[in-house]
């Protein structure tokens, strides 16, 4: 039986790697297209544009490895059933029960590898690649520390403390230098947000240091022109695709802490739960299909079966997952309902079978 399980594991394994690598190589094809359109922005390169998209990649792994399992377990088990191996194995004596258990183990294999891949590398290769591109192509020098972000704009150099969803931002400390880089004015605001083109600060604190020696005023806001670029804050901001399931929780009890909105952070703190259970229920789903009604017919329609499913959940998905933020359902009805559905065809294909 061990023999048995290593066979049939490694069967599944390589034709679930196979359409992972196919689907990687569609959807990095498709994001190079978009990144393209972007090079020269800034300082932007076409090396810069394939460097991101090799970033990304874990993320857009983690998102297709449902849809990936289900076209390698229709394949593999596929093709063995089409050489008339799984009717050898059922000569034996094995149980179709048993060959789904074993098909079960790879399926745990595959869960702890979607767990990694989601939870440890895609947060932090993503970040990072959002980061360079935003600097890229905004042309600003920018760093992130334990003091908050800092960035150049012009002769001036800006430290932010707190980065806010929507363009806000809190505690901001701006330097202004002379050509001879003297410092020349430095300014304290509460908080600033980003309107009409320009960004406006209130509760401002403002020293201004000549010759003679120090002057303060206190304003209650001002325009502030900068070139500063919200979409360069906006890879600072936290955001859902960015954290791992405990920094998400995290976050989530923040932001009800301070009176927020967490809708978006708890679908996706959900959804990250549901992914890894996905590769079991699409283990599941794919069993019926091979026994049964497609149990004799070529590689090609099953592998048109399993991108209609996968495309199918996909897309479910996305759907509910924007339903919860826009008309507030509850989160985790919303990620776990497309598993549920699948789950529930696999059950009633397997009645039908029997």
């Amino acid at each position: 039986m061990k023999l048995q399980d290593r066979y049939i594991g490694r069967t599944v394994i390589l034709s679930t790697v196979v359409a992972l690598l196919v689907l990687l190589i569609l959807v990095s094809f498709l994001t190079l297209m978009d990144e393209l359109g972007d090079v020269g922005t800034g300082q932007y390169t076409t090396a810069d544009a394939f460097y991101y998209v090799l970033l990304v990649m874990p993320r857009r792994a983690y998102e297709v490895f449902p849809m990936a399992v289900l076209l390698g377990i229709l394949i593999g088990l596929g093709g063995l059933a089409n050489s008339s191996e799984l009717i050898a194995i059922r000569a034996t004596g094995v149980s179709q029960a048993r060959i789904v258990f074993s098909v079960m183990k790879a399926g745990v294999a595959f869960m702890l590898v979607v767990v990694v891949v989601g939870e440890v590398i895609a947060p932090n290769t993503e970040q990072y690649a959002e980061r360079m591109r935003a600097e890229k192509t905004s042309d600003q020098i920018t760093l992130k520390s334990k003091y908050g972000f800092w960035a150049r704009d012009g002769d001036s150099f800006v430290n932010i403390r707190k980065i806010l969803p929507g363009s806000q931002l809190k505690d901001i400390y701006i330097y202004e230098y002379t050509p001879d880089q003297k410092l020349e004015i430095a300014t304290y605001a509460r908080f600033a947000q980003y309107k009409d083109d320009h960004w406006l600060l209130r509760g401002i604190e403002q020293s201004h240091f000549t010759e003679q020696g120090v002057k303060s005023q206190k304003l209650e806001q001002a325009t502030w022109e900068s070139m500063l670029n919200p979409s360069l804050l906006d890879v600072v901001v936290v955001r859902p695709t960015m954290l791992p399931v405990w920094g998400l929780y995290q976050y989530i009890g923040f932001m009800r802490d301070n009176g927020q909105e967490a809708t978006t952070y708890e679908v996706a703190f959900w959804s990250k739960i549901v992914t890894p259970l996905m590769a079991l229920v699409m283990v599941f789903l794919s069993v019926p299909f091979v026994f049964g009604v497609m149990r004799s017919v070529s590689v090609g329609s099953r592998i048109f079966l399993g991108s209609l499913l996968g495309l199918s959940f996909f897309l479910l998905s996305k759907v509910f997952s924007h339903m919860a933020v826009v008309y507030e359902l509850n989160p985790l009805f919303s990620a776990s309902l497309p598993a549920l559905v699948f789950l529930f065809i696999g059950f009633w294909f397997v009645r039908k079978i029997h």
